[in-house]
């Protein structure tokens, strides 16, 4: 009997031993499943690897070489030449002087201010550059325009629109102040001559008859900011909005314009 007790004792702590192996193996097993998880999560909440930066810096530093690369391509050329027009709101004389009476006609007092002219002009220059900043531009360029006189008394009206012209030539520094593979912007000034030709159109009349500036060589002064778009690195479209000052008749006139036209960039780099 007490042999019978003991083989029933021994069974039971066999059985016991047998159930609780699996349970052990298990909860040890998960453990490490557990573990890796918790990395994983430790790895992602830590951000970009360090891989992953040195890449993406290769990336920035070839996309700025390949930025720099075309913008010395278009604009380490050494010279350019460019055609175009132009346009400027030019104020062609002060106005018809006052007619003194005569036994015929009675006297006429001060005429009014002529209108601005509508001008239009052609454009040729040629720009030296140091750098790809920096060059020395010479311009030239002829405006022509018709001058609305009004119904002036010492014409008897049969002269209203003369024509008039203008023929300058500039120089001055050009500065590329902002610079894109794809267009740049620049600071312009220039001085020099301008001749008008305000009595070609006026037969037996003077230009101070009909209130227009006298026929004449004076200063200019141009300022402007060429903005260029680049078709090709040898070739461009630029307009250019402009103010301009000139000296006709002992005063001085300003004016607001454009020029415009293309480019062609040469010379070696």
């Amino acid at each position: 009997m007490s042999s019978s007790r003991s083989l029933a004792l021994l069974l039971a702590l066999g059985l016991a031993a047998v159930t609780a192996a699996p349970a052990q193996s298990s909860s040890s097993s998960s453990n490490p499943a557990a573990s890796t998880a918790d990395q994983a999560q430790a790895a992602q909440s830590q951000g970009p690897s360090q891989g992953q930066l040195s890449v993406q810096a290769r990336i920035k530093a070839r996309r700025a070489q390949r930025r720099a690369a075309a913008i010395h391509e278009a604009y380490a050329h050494p010279y350019d030449a460019y055609t175009g027009m132009g346009y400027l709101r030019f104020t062609p004389g002060a106005g018809s002087p006052a007619v003194p009476a005569t036994p015929t006609s009675p006297a006429v007092a001060h005429g009014p201010g002529l209108e601005r002219a509508h001008e239009y002009a052609w454009n040729v220059g040629f720009t030296r550059y140091f750098d790809e900043r920096l060059g020395l531009t010479v311009d030239g360029r002829g405006y022509y325009a018709t001058a609305y006189v009004y119904n002036n008394a010492v014409s008897n009206s049969s002269i209203t629109n003369p024509a008039i012209s203008q023929y300058a030539a500039l120089a001055g520094p050009t500065y590329r102040f902002y610079l894109q593979p794809k267009y740049s912007i620049a600071a312009r000034v220039m001085g020099g001559m301008v001749h008008g030709n305000f009595s070609g159109d006026l037969g037996s009349f003077t230009p101070a008859q009909l209130g227009l500036w006298p026929d004449g060589t004076t200063f200019a002064v141009s300022a402007s900011i060429p903005v260029e778009y680049n078709l090709s690195p040898g070739l461009a479209l630029r307009v250019a909005p402009e103010y301009a000052v000139t000296g006709f008749g002992s005063t001085t006139q300003g004016s607001l314009g454009f020029t415009t036209g293309i480019v062609y960039r040469f010379g070696k780099k």
